[in-house]
């Protein structure tokens, strides 16, 4: 399991009603267990879990097989394959992305079902943490930043690293700059200029 230093993988006391969050709390720290921290090579941050029952499995923007895809993961498939070619994916679920070493983690890990972002200053620390360590870390990382949110903790991330930064691709925000940014291409051609592997990004 993935550790930072001090912090331990463990729900902030702040929040009470633990039998209630999505995702359940057997995958509130899932994006951190499928590899050891040198083996990561791409950052996809996203803001907070899906609040709706079902959806959320514990990695950024991903929902389990034979759900209903949510409006943000469209537009991310949809980029997908104008980007770099891939068929349209038959499902939302982005372990692959996390076998190959992408850490899929949302900056709140935890909402309560209809309420967004409910949590997410209790995460605060947490998340500033493992950003933190892994952004000054020597190691060089490509980063994906979506949206504001994500933007915000940019600050922590040193100049050695490379960022990948636009719009959101939620419905409200995916035409005003989303579309067309080529991330998956740009994340491959960091990876290949810092020494690493590529992602296969197609699922």
């Amino acid at each position: 399991m993935m550790m930072f230093n001090a912090v331990s993988l463990t729900i902030p006391p702040q929040i009470t009603n633990i039998e209630h969050i999505l995702p359940p709390k057997e995958h509130t720290f899932r994006a951190f267990t499928f590899q050891p921290t040198e083996a990561y090579r791409v950052i996809l941050l996203g803001q907070d879990p899906y609040p709706t029952v079902g959806d959320a499995n514990g990695l950024a923007f991903s929902v389990h097989k034979g759900q209903r895809l949510p409006r943000s993961l469209k537009n991310i498939f949809t980029e997908l394959v104008d980007d770099i070619g891939c068929d349209m994916p038959s499902h939302g679920d982005l372990t692959s992305w996390a076998e190959q070493g992408v850490l899929l983690a949302n900056s709140s890990l935890s909402v309560l079902e209809g309420q967004a972002g409910v949590h997410a200053k209790y995460w605060k620390e947490f998340t500033e943490h493992w950003i933190r360590d892994l952004g000054q870390g020597s190691r060089p990382l490509v980063w994906i930043l979506w949206g504001a949110h994500a933007q915000s903790y940019q600050h922590l991330i040193g100049s050695h690293h490379k960022i990948i930064s636009s719009a959101h691709p939620s419905p409200l925000s995916a035409r005003r700059g989303f579309f067309g940014s080529k991330p998956f291409s740009k994340a491959n051609e960091y990876l290949k200029a810092l020494g690493y592997a590529e992602i296969n990004w197609c699922i």
